[in-house]
């Protein structure tokens, strides 16, 4: 629950901002100095540009959080069919995935998605995507690791003797039973997204100045945290609030679906392990 509210007012704030800023995000605000201190005027201060910070951390979440889920979508969606046709059709299918994915997993993330952005330039969509398919390794290798004794059980053999095709096998049989690992794995690759798009923002890969972005906030503010450090504090802290809480949540829906998906008894030798760990 604690998770779970970090996460909506970390969204509230993101999606509600833009349309309560006081000033406008982009434009120097009246008779304000630059890096100004807060004031009844300007409650966070000012930034270098003289803008209004608070008006540009209300506007500056909600590219990053739409951009963080698709990249998620992406990569869950493309983890996901990776790994279950790795693991049901094996053999040769199963060596080339895998093989590919081993390429990938190669490469940091970070270091992925900056390649694929320095050969064909910062657009968001391509952020978006490289983001997505840097996640895609990780998630395929879970669900194959699921699927390999899914696709032993008897369900899938009695469907497989009727004569079903592997195709709908995968998509009827398998995928209804991985439900819960899908969604922890999407609460993880969604913390990780965020990280690192607000990184490539930090960087300069992403939504460009003027607008209004939490990590390009860091990023053009950061000189200047002796004079108004809320103007790098504040979209700092929302994205770790942000990044703490779907991590906390992730973890108790994972603990939740062992619970469920396991006997008492094997769920209690695993939380025995955890805690040995």
């Amino acid at each position: 629950m604690i998770g779970f509210g970090l996460v909506l007012f970390v969204v509230l704030v993101a999606v509600i901002g833009p349309f309560v800023t006081p000033y406008s995000p982009n434009v120097n605000a009246p008779l304000a100095l630059d890096f100004g201190r807060p004031s009844a005027q300007f409650l966070l201060g000012t930034d270098i540009e003289a803008r209004d910070v608070l008006s540009r951390v209300l506007d500056g979440g909600w590219v990053l959080l739409i951009m963080a889920a698709c990249a998620t979508t992406v990569g869950v969606a493309a983890g996901a069919a990776a790994g279950i046709s790795a693991a049901y059709l094996r053999g040769i299918s199963d060596g080339v995935i895998m093989r590919v994915v081993d390429v990938i997993l190669s490469f940091p993330q970070l270091v992925f998605a900056l390649l694929l952005l320095s050969l064909l330039g910062p657009k968001l969509w391509l952020i978006t995507i490289a983001v997505g398919v840097s996640h895609a390794p990780q998630v395929a290798r879970v669900l194959r690791s699921a699927t390999l004794d899914l696709s032993e059980r008897d369900f899938v053999k009695a469907a497989e003797l009727q004569g079903m095709r592997p195709a709908k096998v995968m998509r009827k049989e398998i995928l209804p039973n991985l439900v819960s690992p899908l969604m922890v794995e999407a609460g993880l690759r969604l913390t990780y997204s965020i990280v690192i798009i607000a990184g490539l923002a930090f960087l300069g890969f992403g939504p460009q100045p003027p607008t209004a972005n939490w990590g390009v906030m860091i990023n053009e503010n950061r000189e200047g945290l002796a004079l108004n450090p809320w103007a790098v504090i504040v979209p700092a802290l929302l994205i770790a609030l942000l990044t703490i809480g779907t991590n906390m949540f992730t973890d108790a829906f994972a603990r939740v679906a062992i619970g469920v998906d396991r006997r008492p008894e094997e769920a209690a030798l695993i939380d025995d392990l955890g805690d040995a760990a």
